[in-house]
């Protein structure tokens, strides 16, 4: 399992922590076990948000593409074709003498 990013970090620790007061202001609950399953409502919440921040992606040509991150429908063939477009690139027709001249 990956590790966790800084952002996703920060976005579920501030959910917790800011619906944890506004449950528990809203509801003005005082007992026990409400206190318990406002607290479990909004570990589960700040878990949920931290999941679903965009992971930033790894740049370079053979970045790993997850199946999270990997479009769907027309916009995954459009994807999948220009990828193979630039990986089929055929480079300029040189010659080995144009590349490195020799010098008599």
């Amino acid at each position: 399992m990956p590790r966790p990013t800084a952002a996703q970090l920060a976005y579920g620790s501030a959910t917790v922590i800011v619906s944890t007061i506004a449950m528990l202001l809203l509801s003005q609950t005082s007992t026990g076990l409400g206190v318990a399953v406002i607290s479990a409502a909004a570990l589960a919440l700040g878990l949920l948000v931290a999941l679903t921040v965009p992971v930033p992606r790894r740049r370079g040509r053979h970045a790993a593409r997850t199946a999270a991150g990997a479009p769907t429908g027309s916009a995954a063939s459009a994807a999948s074709a220009a990828e193979a477009a630039r990986d089929a690139r055929v480079p300029d027709p040189r010659t080995a003498s144009a590349e490195h001249p020799v010098h008599h």
